[in-house]
């Protein structure tokens, strides 16, 4: 049943074609990304399920800030 559906729409053999252009250039982002990222932030977000509640709030730079109280 589903193959006659595929096969009546024009021009659906593009579809995989696109999928495997998204999926290949998402890993090719993330390859990249991962080899240029900054290895101290690697290094803390590794750390982050580790540390207390109150060192884990961060500012929008990365960078601690006290707590209010």
């Amino acid at each position: 049943m589903y193959k006659e559906i595929l096969q009546s729409i024009e021009g659906v053999s593009v579809y995989p074609i696109i999928s495997l252009i998204v999926f290949v250039l998402f890993f090719a982002i993330i390859l990249v990304w991962m080899l240029k990222v900054d290895k101290k932030y690697i290094k803390k977000m590794e750390n982050l399920p580790f540390e207390n509640e109150e060192e884990n709030n961060f500012n929008n730079t990365g960078d601690l800030y006290e707590k209010k109280v």
